[in-house]
């Protein structure tokens, strides 16, 4: 049974106020500057980049929690949102410029 009778949890105002995250539930995860409400509590790298319609051959994912460096999320890598202090997510567009210009 959900410990937050259905409300969505943000899961940035957690990290904020330094609470753990109740498992069970749907989620509210910032990645840039839009709020996606999920009914999961984790998800992949991929899954993630997805909500905003990035492909992670030309997009980086990166967790920000709270009190660290960001931390790139691969593609494969399976992020829980009840992990303690998680912000945000942000994107960064990959180097295209890689192979040298004409």
């Amino acid at each position: 049974m959900p410990m937050n009778n259905g409300t969505p949890i943000d899961i940035e105002q957690f990290a904020k106020d330094d609470k753990d995250v109740p498992p069970g539930g749907k989620y509210i995860i910032r990645i840039d500057k839009e709020k996606f409400t999920v009914d999961v509590d984790h998800m992949t790298g991929k899954q993630i980049l997805g909500l905003v319609k990035k492909d992670p051959k030309d997009w980086k994912l990166f967790e920000h929690v709270k009190g660290q460096q960001p931390h790139e999320i691969q593609p494969d890598e399976i992020v829980q949102f009840t992990k303690h202090g998680i912000e945000r997510f942000s994107t960064f567009a990959k180097d295209t410029t890689e192979g040298g210009r004409g």
